[in-house]
């Protein structure tokens, strides 16, 4: 990571520690904090003090510095609010009227995936899943193929301290079992969940590219079996694929202007 030599107000190191760590793709240790943004330990020590009970900062069980509940909740907020949307929604619309079905872009929130966009389909009969809905991560099409933008290890780590819950009678609750359910999506970088969190529902996912970087965000459809098996709707990945392409650029826009 670049180092930040700037000095300032406390106001304006408050919001670079919060920058700097949400830039980076690990916890950082408090002295790496400080030498990157030039900012004394005992100063960065007191301003991490102030920040920690607030929630926009949370230590790890090594001491080490992440970005806190607070910070996650407000990147959401700025996502869900942010002047793009329309322009999501209007590619998500597009794919929604492809498949037939809803659609929407979900991300990783801790242990859950969470719903920041979606479009929902004409159908009288839904599945009821709301924009900010959690979903746990191993029972969804977007979390195991969210898991597998990780490292190999730091995955597994993961899986094996998860308690993995049947939510219904296709729940994967074997962790070895749950693991080479990932290694393949890992292979095809299509998440699916059949039948897996809501009986009677089938779902995939794709990722929205992100340059050279790990996915973050999935675009992902779901539908009850009554209307589309999982092999039909796995019929419109290439068509999903091109929805994410798009999003990508629009991302690329969010985050450059």
């Amino acid at each position: 990571m670049h180092n930040v030599k700037k000095k300032g107000s406390s106001v304006e190191r408050v919001l670079q520690i919060v920058e700097v760590l949400a830039r980076s793709a690990k916890p950082m240790g408090v002295i790496d904090l400080a030498e990157t943004l030039d900012i004394p330990v005992p100063s960065m020590y007191r301003l991490l003090n102030q920040l920690q009970p607030l929630q926009f900062v949370q230590l790890d069980l090594h001491g080490k510095v992440t970005c806190g509940k607070r910070t996650h909740d407000l990147a959401l907020d700025l996502w869900k609010n942010s002047p793009f949307k329309a322009e999501r929604l209007a590619i998500l619309q597009q794919l929604s009227a492809k498949i037939g079905e809803s659609v929407g872009i979900a991300v990783l929130q801790d242990l859950e995936v969470v719903y920041i966009d979606r479009v929902i389909s004409d159908w009288p009969i839904q599945i009821q899943l709301p924009t900010g809905t959690n979903i746990p991560i191993w029972a969804c099409a977007s979390g195991k193929l969210l898991l597998t933008q990780l490292a190999d290890n730091k995955c597994e780590r993961i899986v094996e301290r998860l308690s993995l819950q049947a939510l219904t009678t296709h729940t994967q609750t074997d962790k070895k079992q749950l693991m080479t359910s990932i290694a393949e999506v890992r292979k095809t970088q299509i998440g699916t969940d059949n039948e897996e969190f809501i009986p009677g529902m089938v779902a995939c996912a794709v990722p929205i590219p992100n340059g050279d970087q790990p996915a973050f965000a999935t675009v992902f459809t779901h539908s009850p079996i009554v209307r589309k098996s999982l092999d039909e709707l796995l019929s419109y990945v290439p068509a999903m694929r091109e929805a994410a392409k798009e999003l990508s650029v629009i991302f690329n826009q969010e985050y450059n202007e």
